[in-house]
């Protein structure tokens, strides 16, 4: 597991600049790999190619420095990830008289390439960003994972091109900040995160999941491609009994595929059906105790430890308990939401991040359960996606209209518990008479009404999810797959994973998620969707096919997820920071904010006529990250 950065000069420098340049890049990133560093420059007539990286030691801990240079030395890698069936590979490539130098899955994924070229991305089984130069096609090559667990980001300047792992590699070397980006600020503010292929800025990219891009050295252009073209699966004739069985098989091949490392692992129990299932395989396959670890609150109402101490007492694991305050919490608000690079509003990133500063003191890796409701169809989103089909044919929308207005004052709520007030309120929000429901449903922040009170004309975009709908080609989503494939591509990649990403490896802790494999998402896409979602149970057939291992009715017990109270922090500690950022002569001369709707919104949360709390942390994050990126004043 790695950071990398890169960068085309399109012209030929002095190897000093290109150095410099290089190491300012990865000390931004020295958190995702403090045990080693390595560079690459290489100069021609018309350009100077720079890539380096920064290493955290998984697998071959003593041989698999970078950058790894082919025999000929024309094609050189550096890579952040790993490659799940590299063993698998290997052995193909030296039945094929391949051979090996090292035992690290970074020169399997080299010698993958000289083989067969950019065709051996799509042979990788793995989460992974990379980068190849290959002097003799003189072209880089940058990937990225089916998923999008491993990040990238790219931008043309009038005279070089950059690609790094994050976002702050890139920013700090430009010598002009770019400016904000209008989808990407209408995304945020709809989404409360930035899916790609779009950021903040204007000018920055990221590289889109299971894509990857050519850049050509002789023309200075590029080209995108997908690696995996993903189709619209067919629904095969399976009986539910052979696919739980297959379910259950396809789960446990993927734990152990994920759990391969020369350095100590654990896994994230949250005491959830997604994290209890990945313990308990681990600890099945393993003939040790394996290490497992939840955090708690010291607030009962957010506490829900007692589920994880029920599965590792199950287990028989070493379980490590870490119990911390709103203070813990707090404290951290900072260092996290400004590692993002960009605005951010997920608030669970912030105990997502203490936990696995905890967990880092114990071991460098944890296996997580992300994925396992986009995989299985998990998110109460999906259930009102299908609910809403069937309300809309039965309630007239002016009957729906009064429901409404009514819930609107019944409803109030003057916490922000996502109680069932929030989700009555979120539910019959989201209800929708045109096709454009499902894009209500994931909308976390700002409804498309909100959005024209919230910013001034300049900043506005009307058609916030066009790209996607095109990238999809699902307009107008009405089931179970449009639903999950939709999220594959937006909250998943821009998100989840991001949060994941951003908060382990700030810690320089490796996090790998066991549900996100491609032959196990394939497999789930072309199931019958009441194997999935039978009535109101949710991912029905992963919790049947693990069921008979657990006390009964233990997977079907509701959890509520990493909730943080930041509504109460916006009134309380908070609250004077929020004050400055909503200033009057601060909204009007940042020039992106209609005033008179940010003073509502913030008044009637502070006052507690309503509880704004998600479009409001929303608005806090967004001035977090602007003051300290342009630091207008």
């Amino acid at each position: 597991m790695c950071g990398i950065n890169g960068i085309v000069y399109k012209n030929s420098v002095e190897e000093s600049v290109a150095r410099r340049q290089l190491k300012s890049m990865n000390d931004l990133i020295i958190h995702r790999g403090p045990d080693d560093e390595g560079n690459y420059i290489k100069s021609s007539d018309n350009h100077t190619v720079a890539m380096g990286m920064r290493r955290l030691s998984i697998i071959d801990l003593h041989t698999g420095n970078q950058p790894m240079f082919s025999e000929d030395e024309q094609i050189t890698l550096v890579f952040n990830g790993e490659i799940y069936n590299f063993k698998k590979l290997r052995e193909e490539l030296v039945s094929k008289g391949v051979k090996f130098a090292t035992k690290s899955d970074t020169e399997v994924v080299l010698k993958l390439y000289e083989t067969y070229g950019e065709q051996s991305f799509a042979m990788l089984d793995g989460m992974f960003g990379l980068s190849i130069h290959d002097k003799k096609r003189d072209k880089i090559f940058i990937a990225r994972d089916f998923f999008g667990e491993k990040p990238l980001y790219y931008t043309h300047t009038s005279n070089s091109f950059f690609w790094a792992s994050e976002l702050k590699s890139i920013i700090q070397n430009l010598s002009v900040k770019p400016q904000i980006c209008k989808e990407g600020l209408n995304l945020y503010f709809r989404l409360t995160y930035i899916p790609a292929p779009f950021t903040i800025y204007e000018t920055i990219y990221k590289l889109e999941s299971n894509s990857y891009l050519d850049y050509d050295l002789k023309t200075f252009s590029l080209d995108i491609r997908n690696i995996h073209e993903i189709k619209n699966t067919e629904k095969i004739d399976i009986s539910f009994q052979e696919a739980r069985n297959k379910t259950a098989n396809m789960v446990y091949k993927s734990v152990e595929s994920r759990s391969i490392s020369d350095v100590p692992l654990g896994t994230f129990l949250s005491g959830g059906v997604d994290s209890s299932i990945v313990s308990y395989c681990l600890a099945d396959m393993t003939y040790s105790k394996i290490d497992t670890f939840s955090i708690g609150f010291e607030k009962k109402s957010y506490d829900e430890t007692d589920k994880s101490r029920i599965v590792a007492k199950l287990i028989n694991s070493n379980h490590h308990e870490f119990i911390i305050s709103e203070t813990d919490l707090k404290s951290s608000v900072d260092e996290i939401l400004l590692n993002f690079d960009e605005p951010f509003a997920d608030s669970s990133s912030l105990p997502t991040y203490l936990v696995s500063n905890k967990t880092k003191a114990h071991v460098k890796v944890a296996l997580t359960g992300d994925g396992g409701d986009e995989i299985f169809g998990g998110y109460n989103k999906y259930y009102i996606g299908k609910l809403n089909r069937k309300y809309t044919s039965l309630v007239p929308e002016f009957v729906h209209n009064s429901i409404s207005n009514v819930s609107n004052s019944v409803l109030r709520r003057k916490d922000d518990n996502r109680g069932y007030k929030y989700k009555i309120n979120k539910l019959l929000k989201s209800i929708d008479y045109s096709d454009e429901y499902y894009w209500d449903i994931i909308s976390l922040g700002f409804d498309k009404e909100d959005i024209n009170a919230l910013l001034s004309e300049e900043f506005q975009h009307l058609n916030t999810f066009s790209y996607f709908k095109e990238k999809t080609s699902i307009a107008n989503p009405k089931s179970l797959s449009d639903f999950r494939m939709i999220d594959k591509h937006i909250s998943l990649e821009g998100d989840m994973l991001v949060k994941v990403d951003r908060t382990s490896m700030l810690n320089s802790l490796e996090c790998r998620a066991p549900f996100l494999n491609r032959e196990i998402f394939e497999f789930t896409m072309s199931l019958p969707e009441d194997y999935l979602m039978k009535k109101w149970n949710k991912k029905y057939i992963l919790k049947e096919a693990f069921k008979n291992k657990f006390p009964d009715r233990f997977l079907e017990k509701s959890k509520h997820g990493f909730g943080v109270p930041v509504g109460d922090w916006l009134r309380q500690g908070l609250k004077d920071e929020l004050l400055r950022y909503s200033d009057a002569d601060f909204i009007e001369k940042q020039g992106i904010f209609n005033y008179s709707g940010i003073d509502a919104l913030i008044n009637n949360h502070l006052t507690g006529k309503a509880d704004n709390t998600f479009k409001v942390w929303s608005f806090f994050c967004f001035q977090k990250w602007y003051l300290k990126t342009y630091n207008p004043f």
